[in-house]
This record gives structure tokens, sequence and C-alpha cells, in this order.
């Protein structure tokens, strides 16, 4: 029986395609999608050259500047090593004032990440309630 299909065997199975046609009707003239961005690339296409960023490359680069401020720090205690008397409660001890100010400012921290946690503990228990 002969049949005007002239597809392989493999692809008879496979259903034939429409010519596809362009604007004008023609075949295989296809009109570019419009540029709706205005030219610009989008955030998501935008990519730079060479290497993209990293969990390993931002940890070096807070490394590195974690390193800067421990010298400008070290630098800080060593200019300031003139002796400064504290009281606090009961205790009176002596120490240089860098290393005074700079256990005033861990105190601190110390102060803000309880108080941080606290709040963090009250928003957990709320999401949970609801």
């Amino acid at each position: 029986m002969a049949t005007s299909d002239d597809r392989t065997p493999e692809t008879r199975a496979l259903p034939k395609d429409p010519p596809s046609t362009g604007p004008l009707g023609a075949p295989g003239e296809h009109e570019p999608a419009p540029d709706l961005t205005g030219g610009k690339p989008t955030g998501k296409t935008r990519r730079r050259k060479g290497v993209e960023k990293s969990r390993v490359g931002n940890a070096w680069i807070a490394l590195i500047v974690a390193a800067l401020l421990g010298i400008v720090l070290l630098i800080f205690i060593l200019q300031n090593s003139e002796s400064a008397d504290v009281e606090m409660l009961f205790w009176n001890f002596s120490l240089p004032l860098g290393v005074t100010i700079l256990l005033s400012v861990i105190a601190g921290a110390l102060v803000m990440a309880l108080v941080g946690g606290v709040r963090i503990v009250q928003l957990r228990r709320a999401a949970h309630r609801g």
C-alpha cells in the first residue's frame, strides 16, 4: 500500500509538524521577540564577565576585612596603652585604656546579642502558636 508520507518508519509514529510561517505567512521567516526591557539587561540576565561570586569567595573577602579591622584595633590598643583605673561594683582594677575600651565594646555587643536573642525566641514562639 503506497502512502504519501515521506517520513522514515522511526518518525512515522511522531505527528507531523505544521510548517512554520512568519508574519507575512512565508515559511521560515520569524519576527524576533520584542525587547520589553528597553535594551538594558535585567537582574536575572545580567552577568559579570569572569568568575561568578561564591560562598568561598565571600568568606575570603570577609576574612580579609576582619584581618584589616584587627590590625586597626591592634594599633588603637597599642597607641592607648596608658593605664586606666576601672571601678565597677566591688571590683577595682587597672587596665590599659585601649583594652578597657575594647572590653566595654564587647560587653555592649553581648548585651545587644542577649536582647536580640530574647526577641528571636519570642518571635519563634509566636510563629509556632499561629
